[in-house]
């Protein structure tokens, strides 16, 4: 039965039809918000998938270039596979919906989200988040919702709730907050270096706004919601559990676990499973395909219980203390800017390369204000870094997704394009992994930016902070600086960029049902402890700000305007003027519309010698003005010198020399290179020159 229900959200309509298309799925929203349409659908298989130890939920979201009125280039003339913001999209509507599916359900869902029409003023990622969210909870997938997601802007200190695109276009906050009834369960942020106070201010004031819509969507479910279907629980047996915990025992798990050099402990708990195969083979053979995730849950509850009732954390540290750090830049001698930042056993290497504005990415974005990026970031994982094998086969959502968040943390404290007019790319290399690689990417990244000559704001660091919770709301403990074991049994990953001045970027995982504002603050503060000491006590030691120029071996950019009418005398017929230019000097040559000209080399003479030919070409020739060109042709009675492509002068033989020259030739030769003098352009437009005049 097809029903239709709508709100005004942020001053635009949100309305929702169920029942209207999709209707073999489990559950479907057809969604518009204002002239945004995307169709969210939830689909469940009946049966659990076998052999797996985890919940298979698969979260896609589809851009249609069709929903902008634009036909998808190419020769297939249809859109390929999913671009970075489907990525990172399809990540943001995962991370809050995921923790709220039964931990024991083992049914593949996919959460679908297509893109059919896209109103700038009201964005289809939002739409898609909140239209999965009634999707799922509609239906009768086991699930422990409804979520609801709001995007904060601030512009001049003000906050601004789903912003308009050209809002955003100014807006010195990308905040977006998902919620459940109670707590907050996913933060996602960029911002201008805004300050903690005013980043708790707005996470909350998004959180009362997500009220709203949750009470919305709870008329829905009244009326249209599907009782949830029973489900086979792949929970471990209990009789399995407890004559492990008998044959192990505590105190030989916490022994295992309790050391800082992750192979030791990879090392003690393979023993450990060994033993237990055998063990059981003889009494409880049925049992053996449960040892693995029987093993995991025991872990779990080891390491959660010896840090939120012992205070005792594997590798031995305080709450608050941060793993040995140590920075370094310049490890590579031919790149254009390197570094290298450790924490513990994660260490990162990120190297820079600067490049022309042409350089720069092109989008093909449903959103209209994103045509390109000069920056980008990118990160690379390799199963080495794990001590792992296996083939690359290209990033992954996660590495696409660290890759942004780093982005997204160092966007702010770039130049602009009049400051420092390159294109930039930064790529993050794990050497080794053992938690928070993205974060230790951020703090690489600073510092070969710095080394590179890229004149950034401010440095910026990055740190995460985990969780680890008890029965009650009030009974948890946040830890500083986690490392890959308490990120993977603890309850959140907590991660916070940024400068001296506030914070660049949020990402915010966790498994549980949500935080309260209690926890959410206490994360944050302590990020801001962290993220000082590792900036005054680490990174600003080996390098604090950028290099006053780009190395050696980096291209030299000058920026010069001339009047765009006079762009086409630089590029000449079929581009035979700028290519002459080119081959002249061995520079590149960007020009943009509004006569901005970019002069690339790495020979500042090359350089040089373009800019005086493209200054030559576009201002006009006056008397008393000096040259330096080469003799292209001569004459009985004289040489005629280029002094700039299509622009050539006469120096007359008795301006060649102070003394009398009976043969040009005595003087000058072709393609000899001479400093002349203009002493009369006239009426005609033909220029006379002298080299005797030239002080």
């Amino acid at each position: 039965m097809f029903k239709s229900f709508s709100m005004d959200l942020a001053g635009r309509p949100l309305v929702v039809e169920i029942g209207r298309v999709a209707a073999q799925a489990n559950g479907a929203a057809l969604m518009h918000y204002g002239d945004t349409v995307v169709l969210s659908t939830a689909t469940a298989s009946e049966k659990p998938r076998e052999g797996i130890d985890f919940f298979p939920l698969s979260v896609e979201y589809e851009e249609k270039l069709y929903s902008v009125g634009r036909i998808p280039g190419g020769f297939n003339k249809r859109e390929g596979k999913a671009s970075e913001n489907s990525v990172l999209t399809s990540r943001v509507i995962d991370r809050p919906m995921r923790p709220l599916f039964p931990k024991d359900y083992r049914n593949d869902v996919t959460l679908n989200n297509l893109v059919m029409s896209v109103d700038q003023d009201c964005s289809p990622e939002l739409t898609a988040m909140l239209g999965s969210a009634i999707a799922t909870v509609v239906s009768d997938i086991p699930f422990d919702g409804p979520t609801a997601a709001t995007m904060v802007g601030m512009i001049d200190g003000e906050m601004i709730f789903n912003p308009t695109n050209a809002q955003k276009a100014v807006s010195d906050l990308a905040l977006t907050v998902a919620s459940t009834r109670d707590k907050v369960i996913m933060i996602e942020a960029g911002a201008n270096e805004i300050d903690e106070d005013k980043m708790i201010e707005a996470i909350f004031a998004a959180h009362e706004l997500n009220q709203k819509v949750i009470a919305f969507i709870d008329t829905i479910v009244a009326e249209c919601g599907k009782p949830k279907h029973a489900y086979t629980s792949c929970e471990v047996p209990a009789d399995l559990y407890d004559a492990m915990v008998a044959f192990i025992t505590p105190e030989a798990m916490e022994t295992a676990v309790f050391t800082d050099e992750k192979q030791v402990r990879e090392e003690n708990i393979r023993v450990i499973k060994n033993s237990l195969e055998e063990h059981f083979a003889e009494v409880n053979p049925e049992w053996i395909p449960f040892i693995e995730e029987a093993v995991y849950k025991f872990q779990k509850k080891t390491v959660r219980k010896m840090i939120l009732k012992d205070q005792k954390r594997p590798d031995g540290r305080a709450v608050t203390e941060i793993r040995k750090l140590a920075a370094e830049v310049d490890l590579l001698p031919r790149v254009h800017g390197s570094g290298m930042f450790t924490r513990g056993q994660t260490q990162v290497m990120t190297i820079t390369t600067l490049g022309t504005l042409t350089d720069a990415q092109r989008l093909d974005s449903l959103d209209e204000n994103e045509k390109s990026k000069r920056y980008m970031h990118h990160y690379n994982f390799p199963s080495y870094s794990v001590g792992e094998t296996k083939p690359s086969r290209g990033p992954g959502r996660r590495e696409i997704g660290h890759g942004a968040l780093a982005e997204k943390a160092l966007v702010p404290v770039l130049p602009s394009e009049e400051e420092f007019p390159y294109a930039i790319r930064t790529v993050s290399e794990i050497m080794e992994s053992n938690g928070s690689t993205s974060q230790g990417s951020i703090c690489a990244s600073s510092l070969s930016l710095m080394a590179a000559g890229v004149p950034i704001k401010a440095a910026v660091a990055g740190i995460s902070v985990g969780l680890v919770t008890g029965d009650t709301d009030d009974d948890y403990i946040v830890l500083t600086d986690i490392q890959g074991l308490e990120d993977f049994f603890g309850d959140m990953d907590f991660k916070v960029a940024g400068t001296h001045k506030g914070i660049t970027a949020i990402q915010m995982d966790i498994k549980i049902h949500g935080l309260t504002r209690k926890i959410v603050e206490e994360a944050i503060r302590k990020t801001k402890t962290a993220r000082t000491y590792i900036l005054d006590g680490v990174m600003n030691p080996v390098i604090a700000e950028a290099r006053p120029e780009v190395g050696t071996y980096a291209p030299k950019i000058i920026q010069i305007q001339v009047d765009p009418a006079k762009i086409s005398e630089i590029i000449g017929q079929k581009g035979k003027t700028i290519n002459k230019i080119i081959d002249e000097t061995g520079v590149k040559i960007d020009i943009t519309d509004d006569g901005k000209v970019s002069v690339c080399g790495v020979e500042a003479e090359g350089i040089n010698r373009a800019l005086e030919i493209i200054k030559t070409i576009t201002q006009d020739i006056e008397e008393g003005q000096i040259f330096t060109g080469k003799v292209v042709r001569i004459m009985q009675f004289g040489a005629f010198v280029e002094l700039a492509p299509n622009k050539d002068g006469l120096v007359h033989i008795s301006k060649l020399a102070k003394n009398r020259v009976e043969k040009v030739e005595d003087v000058v030769n072709i393609g000899d290179i001479v400093t002349v003098k203009v002493i009369e352009v006239d009426k005609m437009g033909r220029i006379n020159l002298s080299i005797k005049d030239v002080e």
